[in-house]
């Protein structure tokens, strides 16, 4: 765990998650991300009592890459409200099966969230139960048969980059819920949460916080020669 811990300070630590690993505890009874930390830190530092950690946001569970936490009520409070006024830059790499359309573009969707079959689907027209969804990508690189996307997140809706890279054709690697032709070994898909970049609502200074994609993955190790 302290190997994957990729920023710290007295309010907040980021984590780099792995594909699979719940950020908190769900149905599966799998160990979550928030947990694990806090064993991590009540050992590494010795607190005999309870240790304060909660989830700043959350990452879906087949993605990986950094996920924040909160160390203090604090420093929970001040990011809530960072997320809250979007003013917390993210920033995503995904590894797609077509070229876009364009190199670069802003997508907007109405997305409308169906709970039965746990996925996001993408509308021309808003509705009553939809909301908008803004992102704004560009084409890295590409290998002989997969094209690496940077998204910047502008929005933060169910689903979001995984349904609107779908919907115009560009279904993320291993994806089977939004398209992909077949699954990833890991079971996870190649969407990654690459990097957070805010001004520290305590200490006012500006922070940027990075995830290298997973390890052990030639095509993501391919990218990362290609990304710089």
């Amino acid at each position: 765990m302290q190997e994957r811990i990729i920023y710290e300070d007295n309010h907040y630590i980021a984590v780099n998650k792995r594909c699979g690993e719940p950020v908190q505890p769900d149905p599966s009874g799998d160990t979550a991300l928030v947990d694990a930390l806090k064993a991590h830190i009540a050992q590494r530092d010795g607190k005999p009592g309870r240790v304060f950690l909660e989830a700043a946001h959350r990452i879906d569970r087949p993605v990986s890459g950094v996920v924040l936490l909160s160390k203090t009520s604090k420093g929970l409070a001040r990011i809530n409200e960072l997320f809250r006024q979007n003013q917390i830059a993210k920033t995503y790499w995904a590894v797609v099966q077509q070229a876009p359309p364009k190199e670069t573009d802003l997508l907007e969707h109405h997305l409308r969230r169906d709970p039965k079959r746990n996925r996001a689907v993408a509308l021309p027209k808003p509705t009553t139960d939809s909301k908008l969804a803004q992102l704004r990508y560009r084409l890295v690189g590409a290998t002989l048969r997969y094209y690496l996307l940077e998204v910047e997140l502008i929005t933060g809706r169910h689903h979001q980059i995984r349904c609107q890279l779908a919907q115009i054709g560009c279904h993320i690697k291993g994806d089977l819920k939004y398209g992909a032709a077949r699954s990833n070994p890991d079971g996870g898909i190649s969407l990654h949460s690459r990097s957070l970049r805010f001004e520290h609502p305590v200490a006012h200074v500006p922070v940027r916080i990075e995830a290298p994609p997973p390890p052990n993955d030639p095509l993501w190790a391919e990218f990362m020669s290609i990304a710089g």
